[in-house]
């Protein structure tokens, strides 16, 4: 059952592609294939939960509790370090105390596309 649960998931996240924003993401302050892969993993694997712009507003942030964080709050972007970021990714929400529902990636760890995501999440700051 879970198995078909997750592939429903996945089937709606990539029929809907980016439902339940109302941003965009960003701009690239670099060009390079890091963070262009860190945005279509980001893309891909955390916008349905967390949003294409971080705002938490992905399409299935409403069912899930806790809530996905915001990675747009300032007070979030400052509680955490870029080390505890790429261990949450690594590690997934269930072996960090935080929502079982976050799979982590444990193929990402010492990838270089993994610091591209921290860069992508930390872009995501509201600037005053």
């Amino acid at each position: 059952m879970h198995s078909l649960m997750t592939a429903m998931i996945v089937a709606v996240a990539t029929l809907t592609g980016a439902c339940g924003t109302d941003g965009q993401p960003p701009a690239d302050q670099d060009s390079g294939s890091q963070l262009s892969e860190a945005r279509e993993m980001f893309n891909a694997k955390c916008a349905r939960c967390h949003g294409i712009a971080g705002g938490a507003n992905g399409f299935f942030s409403d069912s899930l509790h806790p809530r996905p964080h915001n990675y747009t709050s300032a007070a979030w972007q400052a509680s955490v370090t870029d080390d505890q970021i790429r261990e949450m990714i690594v590690r997934g929400g269930l072996h960090m105390r935080k929502s079982p529902a976050m799979p982590g990636f444990p193929t990402l760890k010492n990838r270089p596309v993994l610091d591209g995501l921290v860069r992508l999440i930390r872009g995501f700051a509201k600037r005053p």
